[in-house]
Formats: C-alpha cells, structure tokens, sequence
C-alpha cells in the first residue's frame, strides 16, 4: 500500500502566511520562508504555497517569495495562484517547485491544464478545488473560484472528473465549509471525488486534530491529508500526526533526516 501523505499548506498574502476561517477574516501569522524551514525540518512529506489573492487582484505570483521557499526545503514543492499560462508554470517550476496547482484560471480556460500536462507531464499540474456544499448541483457540491468569492456553474464531481482527462495529476480537493473551522474534514466530499477519479486526491480545509486525518485517510480514502490551522498554531507538530496515524495502522513515513 502506498503512504499517506501529510500536506502543509502556506496560504500567502502580501508575501506573508496567512490564516482565516472559510477564506474570510485573515491575519498574517508569519514568514512562509522561515514556516517551510520548519515543517521541512519536522518531516512534512510535502509543502503547498498559495498565493492566495492573486488571481482576485489579477497578478501574477510572487515569483521571489518562491524562490526562497524552495531555496529551504528538500521535499515536493507545490505552487499556485494566479497561474494562467503555461508561461506561468514554466517560471514556478524554474523557481524550484515540483508541482504547479491551477485553480481559478482553469475554471475559465479549462485548457490550461491540457497545455500543461503536455508541457510539464501530468504529475506536474495539480488542480485546486474549492467546493461548497449546494443541493442544486447534482452531486450535491458546486466549484467555487477566486478564493471562495465567486460561484461558478461547475458541478464538483464532473469538473473532477474533466479535469482528469484534460491531464491533471492531482486534485487538492478543498471544502469551503469545513475552511479552517478545524472541526473535521468533509468526508462525503472527500470520498465522492477519491473513488470517482484515478488520480491522488489530497483533502483540504477543515483539520483540527490527528483523528481528522485518520478519518479523511481512511473513510474519506484520500491519498493525503493537507493541514494548515492545527500545525501554524503549534497544536501539533509533523511527528504528532504522523504517530497517530501510524498508530491507526495508515502507512506514513516515519523515519525522516533533513539534509
């Protein structure tokens, strides 16, 4: 069986990290450069940097903030916000990610990801999704874009599942309702898309304790788990997570040396 993978996920604004509840209500709580050295050092299989208001404010990423991340950081790299070109990938990837997530700009140009799959290979584009729960769509979830502002008309499920032909790798699969309340991941969500799809499914927003991973890993059938609030706060560190969930008998990495 593979590992599970556990995820921390940078939101960054203004060039700092940043933390709200349901994508309302941010504050800054500390330099993303210095936040990815720790959690590197503490054994997180993998790092996500969102440029979280770039695609709202129409920009391109802060190209130098990654930079300096990847600069600290040995593990895989995964960058989004505001990617609307293969150009834009090609200038993440040279500043040292591995992956390039595309969330809002491939709502509204879906080819972005063949272009990039084609460019880069499949393992390198990741989709972002951010869904809500909405009865009037038919798999009961509809995408919602630009940091949680606008709602589109696309159903959850069938923009997972289109977007996996067009050539995405990966889906970070992110509940807008359960968005930093850490009171538990949507598994309903969770286990539609990672049973519908061939491609790793990683579950974000809503982690407030280890228990919540071992359920989302487990019933939800994510291949990983993404936190934020629970590690940022100091709740919990890596090693933490990662003995509770081997505890539960889910396959993690527990030996780890940074260089």
């Amino acid at each position: 069986m593979l590992e599970k993978r556990v995820v921390i996920c940078l939101d960054v604004r203004d060039g700092k990290t940043t933390k709200g509840i349901k994508f309302q209500g941010n504050v800054d709580i500390g330099d993303p450069v210095e936040m990815a050295r720790l959690y590197y050092e503490q054994g997180v299989d993998e790092l996500v940097f969102y440029d979280i208001t770039a695609s709202s404010e129409q920009r391109g990423i802060f190209i130098d903030v990654v930079e300096r991340v990847a600069s600290q950081i040995f593990v895989p790299f995964c960058v989004g916000g505001g990617i609307g070109s293969v150009e834009d990938m090609r200038a993440v990837l040279l500043a040292g990610a591995e992956k390039v997530s595309v969330n809002s700009q491939a709502v509204l140009n879906p080819g972005i990801i063949d272009a990039g799959a084609a460019s880069f290979g499949a393992q390198c584009i990741v989709l972002g999704m951010d869904a809500a729960r909405d009865p009037a769509m038919k798999s009961g979830y509809r995408v919602v874009i630009n940091g949680g502002r606008t709602p589109t008309d696309k159903d959850a499920l069938e923009w997972a599942l289109e977007a996996e032909r067009r050539g995405a790798g990966e889906i970070v699969l992110n509940s807008i309702d359960a968005d930093g309340t850490q009171d538990g991941y949507e598994i309903t969500l969770t286990r539609m898309i990672s049973e519908a799809v061939g491609v790793p499914v990683v579950a974000s927003g809503g982690a407030g304790k280890p228990e919540h991973l071992a359920e989302v890993l487990g019933a939800g059938k994510a291949d990983a788990a993404l936190v934020a609030s629970m590690v940022h706060y100091g709740s919990y560190s890596v090693a933490d997570i990662k003995q509770h969930l081997h505890a539960a008998r889910l396959p993690v990495r527990l030996r780890y040396r940074p260089e």
